[in-house]
Order: C-alpha cells, then sequence, then structure tokens
C-alpha cells in the first residue's frame, strides 16, 4: 500500500511515506522538532518526501496521523493536516493512537520476535503527569485493556502481572519521572516515541479492521482540559518538590 503517516505530539515530528515499487514497499522517513513548532514545518517536510519518491497525494491510500494524546498543538496541527492533505486527494484518514504507536515502537526494536508482550505505554504530559495506556501483542494484533490514563507517575495503577518478563514500559517518561514510577527490575524501560514508521507497521491491521474515516472525521483525542499551570500551582509544586 502507499502510505503516508506522521505524528507531532510530543517533541520529535516523525514522518513517514510508503510507496510500493514492483511490488515492494519502499520508504522514506524524515524527523524534526515537534509540538508547537511542527505548524510549519510539518506540510514542506511531507512535499519534499513525496518529490523524492516520485509521488503524488492522489496515489496515497491513506493517510495516517498520530490522533493523541500529547501536545495540544501538535495534536491539531497533526489532525488538521491530515484532514486538508485527505480531502485535496479524495483518501481515507485513519487516526492512530499515538501510545499505541509507542507500545509498538518498543515491541519491535526490542522484542520483534516475541509471539506475545504486554506494554504499558507511557508519554510525559507535562504538569507533572503522564498519558499512560495498556496493550496487549498477540498472533500480530494489539489490543488495548481498559482506556487512556492521565495520571501523576506515582499513582499509576500497576497492572497483574507487572513483573512477569513478558512486560515492558515503554515512553519518554523515564528521565523526568524514573524514580516516581512504581515499577522496580526486572521490568525492560525502553525509550520509545510515537514514530511515524511504527503508524506504518501498524496501519494494515487498522485499516483491515476499518478504522479508516472520511477526513471531515478525523478527529484528535485529548484527555486533558487544561493546558497550562496557574504561577501559585508552579510554585506549589516546586516547593513540594524541595521538601
Amino acid at each position: 500500500m502507499n502510505l503516508l503517516s506522521f505524528d507531532t505530539c510530543t517533541d520529535v515530528m516523525s514522518i513517514a511515506l510508503q510507496r510500493a515499487i514492483n511490488g515492494v514497499p519502499r520508504t522514506w522517513t524524515h524527523t524534526g522538532a515537534g509540538g508547537a513548532q511542527a505548524s510549519s514545518t510539518l506540510i514542506p517536510a511531507i512535499q519534499r518526501l513525496l518529490r523524492e519518491a516520485e509521488m503524488r497525494f492522489e496515489e496515497l491510500d491513506a493517510i495516517a496521523f498520530g490522533r493523541g494524546p500529547g501536545s495540544f498543538t501538535g495534536l491539531r496541527t497533526a489532525c488538521s493536516v491530515a484532514q486538508g492533505l485527505a480531502f485535496g486527494a479524495g483518501v481515507k484518514v485513519l487516526p492512530v493512537d499515538t501510545l499505541l504507536a509507542v507500545a509498538e515502537e518498543a515491541r519491535y526494536h526490542v522484542a520483534s520476535n516475541d509471539a506475545s508482550l504486554r506494554a504499558l505505554a507511557l508519554l510525559d504530559a507535562r504538569m507533572d503527569e503522564v498519558y499512560a495506556a495498556h496493550y496487549e501483542f498477540n498472533s500480530g494484533l494489539w489490543t488495548q485493556h481498559r482506556g487512556y490514563s492521565l495520571i501523576r507517575p506515582e499513582n499509576l495503577v500497576l497492572p497483574d502481572g507487572w513483573q512477569d518478563s513478558s512486560w515492558l514500559l515503554a515512553g519518554n517518561a523515564f528521565a523526568a519521572y524514573g524514580e516516581r514510577l512504581p515499577f522496580a527490575a526486572p521490568v525492560r524501560r525502553i525509550q520509545a516515541l510515537p514514530t511515524a514508521t511504527a503508524m506504518l507497521r501498524l496501519a494494515p491491521a487498522l485499516l483491515a479492521a476499518g478504522h479508516a474515516v472520511r477526513a471531515d472525521e478525523a478527529l484528535p483525542t485529548y484527555i486533558r482540559d487544561k493546558v497550562a499551570q496557574t504561577t501559585q500551582e508552579r510554585a506549589d509544586q516546586k516547593a513540594a518538590r524541595q521538601a
């Protein structure tokens, strides 16, 4: 399949373009600054990849984007660009959970040969919180257990059997909150982001399951209704850390 995927919900913008040439898929990738900075660089970077692949938007089978949770500005950027490009090209949009992409990225690089594994995907949500979701991989497919969480690191609920060797923690929250996470060895901690190449690997199963939507139906996933702390809240938080 000819697929375009991108994610801008973290500090890293990730783009991947897959084109089938004589039945063999080839992939072109780009990384850059994510979040708010991606609003001015995402479309030019996509256009550059298309030129490198000698491909037109109309040749795409679908456009996948990281729908969140994540940076407010980054999510709106990715969603609006996916909608606009899909409208113009007349193709479907595939919203992909960013935490699922995190779990897939970790699986691919660390345990790609495992028949089954379980992952707790964690992304730094700033404001002293993390986004979290629990996934299980079996027979080549991912399943999400329960929903998303927006929670302080020390308040994470430990999934059943988390000490089993099939478990791994995946994400970018370890540098900021590692000592506050209620997990100890031997659980593997895998630094991972929601890359566009992970989304390409997820796309066939998601498309087959009917998750593609019309451009006007594509929406970001918000699980936080507050985007900043007050000056007093920041001061209280600093005092608590010092204490």
